[in-house]
């Protein structure tokens, strides 16, 4: 398997308006590549936005990929996966995306990769669009692993309700994306280690392969034998795009977000049915995703401006500072002021 680029040919980048023609946007030839060694850098093309694609080809084929972007519009990411699609581990530090799958029973319609959070997945032989929102910076950094990375490291029977282990054994048809909930700090250390790597030619190749392989064991440690379980999706399509809707009105209005009844009445569905689609599209109640979209927003204005913490608190909605720290401090254990120094 070849390093995975999430900018290959196979790939067709729409706009917002074309998103259902097979037209791209981007000519190849406007993107820069850099290569030195084990590490190639591909330069988002002006039409895109700023940002870049780092990918690090380590040893086994194990490839650790850095993405950086602050994108000039919404961007969407047409893909149809190969059967040799890699094992994947996936870190959001902010930004967020959303994904459609289609053809495929096995995994959900529509799901939310969003700041914060990690994801396990293996998705072979599926046809996806991604939807990559320009409000905020992404930062996202993934690991790739062969299929037969593993193996050495476990040898077992197949297990019906684990595809981690069956895919391992060498079922490369097990298909599955795990949301393993928010980075704990074991885990960010790891990613700020990757980030931040002081060392070049072998040694950096043996710590970047050392991180890579933790942060795998740091999500298989997380991972509960529940989550395997498939989950009876409940809601219709319809109610899905409803719940959608209801997320985009959230996000415009998070100033002076609506209440609960007035949400659902804009959009057509009752409360329970508003509170059950936040639930199965992003794992949150209606106002947790407020929240951690007012705690996204704070971290990229603490990181790119220079504003005050209260004037900061005022922007993503809160009048009291006071408050303001206090929900920060609760989402990423450290005051809005460390966060701001460190950064």
């Amino acid at each position: 398997m070849d390093a995975p680029v999430i900018f290959d040919p196979n790939i067709i980048i729409l706009l917002p308006n074309h998103r259902h023609k097979s037209e791209r946007i981007v000519d190849w030839s406007e993107l820069t590549f850099e290569t030195n060694n084990e590490e190639t850098i591909i330069h988002f093309s002006p039409k895109l936005g700023k940002g870049y694609n780092r990918q690090i080809s380590l040893r086994g084929r194990l490839t650790i990929e850095i993405i950086e972007a602050q994108l000039k519009e919404t961007m969407y990411l047409q893909r149809k996966h190969e059967s040799n699609f890699p094992f994947t581990s996936h870190f959001y530090l902010s930004g967020m995306s959303t994904v459609e799958t289609f053809n495929t029973s096995e995994i959900k319609p529509s799901y939310i990769e969003s700041t914060g959070k990690n994801y396990l997945y293996h998705l072979p032989d599926l046809r996806e669009v991604e939807k990559w929102s320009c409000n905020t910076k992404i930062r996202v950094i993934s690991i790739y692993a062969p299929v037969d990375y593993f193996q050495g490291f476990c040898i077992g029977e197949k297990i019906n309700y684990n595809p981690i282990l069956n895919l391992i054994n060498g079922d490369r048809t097990s298909k599955f994306h795990l949301p393993l909930g928010e980075n704990n700090p074991q885990i960010l250390k790891a990613l700020s280690q990757i980030y931040q790597c002081p060392y070049h030619g072998l040694t950096k190749q043996l710590y970047l392969e050392s991180k890579a392989l933790e942060l795998f064991a740091l999500q298989f440690n997380s991972c509960d034998s529940s989550i395997f379980i498939p989950q009876k999706l409940s809601l219709k399509k319809d109610d899905l795009d409803r719940v959608e809707y209801a997320k985009d009105i959230l996000i415009k209005s998070s100033l002076n977000p609506p209440s609960l009844t007035e949400l659902a009445r804009k959009v057509g569905l009752n409360d329970h049915k508003l509170k059950q689609g936040f639930k199965q599209l992003f794992s949150t109640t209606v106002f947790g995703y407020l929240y951690n979209y007012r705690m996204e927003q704070a971290q990229q204005l603490l990181r790119d401006s220079n504003l005050s913490i209260a004037q900061i608190a005022t922007r993503v909605g809160y009048s009291n500072p006071e408050a303001f720290s206090t929900a920060f401090r609760r989402k990423f254990d450290q005051s809005p002021k460390n966060y701001q120094l460190k950064n």
